[in-house]
């Protein structure tokens, strides 16, 4: 569980950083400057990128056994700019280390029956 949570803030927060520089920076200079080296390149491997990050939100959703309204917002979190790291933090918070917590806590013993 662990692991499936570190890929996801990993890529949640790589998507975020490209898409930002995409529409922040290169549409901008796109239309100012007529420079299309941002969009394309940086475009494309956001393009790839968030492939990757659908399916490793979508392992992780799975694995939280998640229901489907919060897995959607979940998976087109990278398609808005700043989106990822609100709802980055949000699934930290409800769902994340609430499942580590449950993970790494203690089980019961069983009484010994005599």
């Amino acid at each position: 569980m662990r692991g499936a949570a570190i890929r996801y803030r990993v890529m949640a927060y790589i998507t975020g950083v490209l898409i930002i520089v995409v529409c922040f920076v290169g549409i901008p200079l796109q239309v100012v400057a007529h420079n299309t080296v941002i969009t394309n390149y940086v475009g494309t491997v956001h393009g790839w990128l968030y492939i990757v990050y659908v399916i490793v939100a979508y392992m992780l959703a799975r694995k939280l056994r998640m229901k489907i309204g919060p897995t959607v917002l979940l998976l087109l979190a990278g398609t808005v700019p700043i989106m990822t790291f609100f709802v980055e933090r949000w699934m930290n918070r409800k769902y994340i280390t609430p499942a580590l917590a449950a993970e790494s806590a203690p089980l019961p013993q069983q009484p010994v029956s005599r």
